[in-house]
């Protein structure tokens, strides 16, 4: 997944300190971080169009340009995590009508990341 950063050292710094993640590659507009089963490209936003061509290369003003989820055993616990590391939640921890524990937060980029744990019916 390639992620468009204006900051190529913030983003990659962010995501090291709050996920402790590997960087598994890096150039001058460019790191990849290894998680588990996925690897994120943090790719300098101006170097985007080579990759989406012919869409143009959102900035970061136009808002929200999706939403990654990431499911967790305990949304609280990954939420005590994040706040231990400056991340500021922006929603959450909340119950969702659809079953879902969820938490939301922006990298320094804005690409929103969600937290989620399912819930059990009662």
């Amino acid at each position: 997944m390639s992620l468009f950063v204006e900051d190529v050292p913030e983003a990659k710094a962010f995501y090291q300190d709050v996920f402790g993640v590997p960087v598994v590659y890096e150039d001058e507009v460019s790191a990849a971080l290894k998680f588990d089963n996925l690897l994120i490209n943090l790719l300098q936003s101006s170097e985007g169009a080579g990759l989406v061509e012919p869409a143009p290369v959102a900035d970061r003003s136009a808002g929200a340009r999706f939403q990654v989820s990431i499911w967790v055993e305990d949304v609280d616990a990954v939420c005590a995590h994040l706040r231990d590391r400056g991340v500021t939640l922006l929603v959450g921890p909340v119950d969702r009508p659809w079953g879902m524990r969820v938490a939301t937060f922006t990298d320094p980029a804005g690409h929103s990341w969600e937290v989620a744990q399912g819930l059990e019916a009662s």
